[in-house]
């Protein structure tokens, strides 16, 4: 959709989602990575379709495919006034601190980044530490003791997932040899399931049996490619485990759909504050998944020494490392 055709469509749903003046107006704007990726941006939309369902609210969704469109998808709907934008992903912090300072008037949620505003709700999550878990998981599930890991966009925020997975490998088994690959350096890195295939593929063919994929609609491809080699993979974002039953490990959870869900809650309720909040496994930010779709590949070891790190991780006894706050990665 061009973006003529974005204004266009942005103006005629603010007019039908104005009509209960009551209510409050509510935006999201998804990234380059589109919203049904099946992690990341979905996950988001499920927040927001859980917040329509339940107080009959309607809500404005967009798709800004570069930090330019976002910026100016932002100003267009902050001049129909709507009361709340939520933005999805780290690519959109320069629109959110510019367009916020252009309209005080209208709240920001910022996902995954921190922007300035008095009129900003920048959420972070802690996501070495659900990747801590799984790291563990992976460690005891490998038969190799060779685990891979796929990332998107070569940034922080994957840098700090690897990291927190190579330390709860490491941790549970010291020897584990771990390998690397990013898909890529700018957005088109999220969206290419051929090129995440390939990078896990190349993991397994040098030993690896377990491989995390944190790579949005990249990570289809390396999810794929466990099944068809007989390995195991690891889902991101959103539970992914439904997607190949057998094949899925587990899948790391980041509660973007909880983030939106309240953001909007809180807009409604007028409770919604502006600043930094950081969700973790004792926030309920993060978490691994266990469900009938990979019941089977978990066994009971696994499960009960997952559950008992994450216990540690929320009562202090492990500190998990963020990459983000450090000059290198312990492991």
């Amino acid at each position: 959709m061009k973006f003529k055709q974005l204004s266009m469509t942005i103006a005629a749903l603010c007019v039908a989602g104005g009509a209960v003046a009551a209510n409050p107006k509510l935006a999201i704007v998804y990234d380059a990575g589109g919203k049904f990726d099946k992690s990341f941006n979905q996950s988001a939309f499920e927040g927001a379709e859980r917040f329509k369902k339940e107080t009959k609210i309607p809500y404005i969704e967009v798709q800004a495919n570069s930090d330019t469109q976002a910026e100016q998808v932002m100003r267009g709907l902050a001049r129909k006034k709507v009361d709340m934008i939520a933005a999805i992903g780290f690519s959109q912090t320069q629109a959110v601190a510019k367009v916020a300072r252009e309209f005080p008037k209208v709240k920001f949620v910022l996902i995954d980044s921190i922007a300035p505003g008095a009129n900003v709700n920048s959420i972070m999550f802690k996501e070495q530490e659900g990747s801590y878990l799984v790291g563990v998981a992976a460690a005891m599930a490998s038969k190799s003791k060779k685990i891979g890991f796929v990332g998107g966009m070569d940034i922080p925020l994957i840098r700090a997932f690897a990291c927190g997975y190579g330390q709860g490998a490491k941790a549970q088994q010291p020897k584990i040899e771990m390998m690397q690959n990013m898909v890529g350096t700018t957005s088109a890195a999220w969206n290419d399931p051929a090129k995440g295939g390939e990078l896990a593929r190349q993991q397994f063919d040098r030993g690896a049996d377990v491989v995390f994929a944190v790579a949005g609609g990249s990570g289809m491809g390396a999810l794929q490619m466990a099944k068809e080699k007989g390995k195991l993979a690891i889902g991101v974002d959103s539970n992914q485990n439904y997607l190949h039953p057998g094949s899925m490990l587990t899948s790391m959870v980041k509660r973007v759909d909880l983030a939106v869900y309240d953001s909007f809650m809180q807009v409604k309720n007028g409770t919604w504050k502006a600043g930094v909040t950081h969700k973790g496994l004792k926030e309920g930010g993060v978490d691994w998944v266990l469900d009938k779709d990979n019941r089977k590949v978990v066994t009971p070891e696994i499960e009960k020494r997952v559950n008992g790190v994450k216990a540690d991780i929320i009562n202090g006894k492990i500190k998990v490392i963020d990459y983000r706050a450090a000059s290198r990665c312990p492991v």
